[in-house]
């Protein structure tokens, strides 16, 4: 299977996978970036050989309001400009990003940050800097993608 370079595109998507498509739409997009998995509720997702995972989350409307990517164990890349967001450590990535927009530690975890302007996140299951032995924390795991809205909840008036 040849090396995938996805290219983040906020607020619009992750290369051929869109914010705002249908799921059909969705479907036909992932089904290009790697197998489907046929057996997921209020979600599309799919896999590459090499680890690299694109989940198409779907809104009450049935349209794609946010994609999510999940770190390749090897071969693939994703990045945000100039930026391989999962071949650096999680520090170095935030300082990189930083270039582009405000990125901010998550409020509600501190191993995760956010560039709300770009509606773009970064997760890991925790803090490991000190560590570069211990992917789970050194490097983010998944990077997020979302449509104006996604993270409008109706008791913040929003």
């Amino acid at each position: 299977m040849a090396l995938m370079r996805l290219e983040l595109d906020p607020p619009h998507g992750v290369d051929l996978l869109r914010l705002d498509m249908t799921a059909d739409e969705a479907r036909a997009a992932l089904g290009q970036l790697g197998d489907l998995d046929p057996n997921r509720q209020g979600e599309l997702y799919a896999q590459r050989a090499g680890g690299l995972g694109l989940t198409a989350h779907l809104g009450a409307d049935g349209r794609v309001n946010a994609i999510e990517v999940w770190r390749p164990q090897q071969d693939d890349s994703v990045h945000y400009r100039d930026v391989d967001v999962f071949a650096l450590p999680a520090l170095e990535v935030v300082t990189a990003l930083r270039r582009h927009a405000t990125v901010l530690p998550d409020e509600d975890d501190d191993a995760s940050y956010v560039a709300a302007d770009l509606l773009l996140s970064l997760w890991r299951p925790f803090p490991g800097d000190d560590d570069p032995d211990d992917p789970q924390g050194y490097y983010f795991n998944s990077v997020l993608v979302a449509r104006p809205g996604y993270y409008d909840r109706p008791d913040d008036g929003g």
